[in-house]
């Protein structure tokens, strides 16, 4: 049973997250198996190559697994991230899509997709959760 009672109250809960929200992440969708989170890309986002900075992408796949896990148990923690950076954006909007694939008594495994507004595959992740209580 979810956490939370629909899409506001998540994005209630997640008004301190400063870092991913100041820096332009939004919580889109909730589902009882995951979540939707994207990212308008801005110049503040790109490297020195022009491409869009892998700290960036990295902080909309950790809110998107965050609002995904938390919304099964809270509070539930990232304590394992494995990614793999695919291809460089074309678009103007990343999303990332987060689902459990494991929930189990003291943790949980979630795949992120990331994805760019053109379709194509930016970023692949798979989050080990360590649930606090």
């Amino acid at each position: 049973m979810p956490v939370f009672e629909n899409l506001d109250q998540a994005r209630a809960y997640f008004e301190d997250d400063r870092f991913a929200l100041e820096n332009g992440i939004a919580i889109d969708e909730l589902s009882p198996n995951g979540a939707v989170c994207s990212l308008c890309i801005e110049d503040r986002h790109r490297n020195a190559e022009g491409g869009v900075m892998g700290g960036a992408i990295f902080t909309l796949v950790d809110l998107a697994f965050a609002v995904a896990a938390n919304n099964v148990h809270r509070p539930t923690v990232a304590q394992q991230v494995s990614m793999n950076f695919l291809s460089g954006t074309r678009g103007k909007r990343l999303v990332a899509r987060a689902r459990c694939r494991k929930d189990g008594r003291s943790s949980c495994v979630y795949n992120v997709d990331v994805s760019d507004d053109l379709g194509r595959d930016i970023a692949q992740a798979t989050v080990t959760g360590f649930k606090l209580n």
